[in-house]
């Protein structure tokens, strides 16, 4: 689990960069749009970022469970996590043209999978007994 983490992370910081690149050679330029356009494919860009980091993190650090059921609940919680990168490119490319009021959830569902993936974590390792928050290799 925590390769694909850490794949999907990096994945997604490259489209973080791509999609900034996209950003800067838009036409037209993307700070000349109007106000409701140009924050959607800000926010987008932005929202990419954070997921790609947050699978980032997870790569490096996740440790699953010995208890099947904690263990299960870790993996139902990544599972929502690693969809949320995907999901924002999909945001990123369908939802600026529709402005701010726009029909399209692909950003809301990606933050509200990711909400449930942290919170499936937090689950699973709530009553644990111990949280290690040494460092690794003290």
């Amino acid at each position: 689990m925590r390769r694909a983490h850490f794949i999907v992370g990096l994945l997604a910081l490259l489209a973080f960069v791509l999609s900034g690149q996209v950003l800067r050679l838009h036409q037209p330029p993307v700070h000349r749009m109007p106000d409701g356009p140009h924050m959607v494919f800000v926010s987008r860009h932005i929202y990419l970022l954070g997921a790609g980091l947050l699978n980032l993190a997870l790569g490096l650090y996740l440790r699953l469970d010995a208890q099947p059921w904690r263990r299960r609940l870790q993996w139902a919680g990544s599972l929502l996590i690693l969809l949320a990168p995907a999901m924002l490119v999909i945001a990123f490319a369908k939802e600026p043209e529709h402005g701010v009021a726009g029909r399209t959830t692909w950003s809301g569902m990606a933050i509200f999978v990711q909400a449930l993936g942290i919170l499936a974590h937090l689950l699973a390792r709530l009553g644990a007994a111990r949280i290690d928050t040494t460092p690794s290799g003290h």
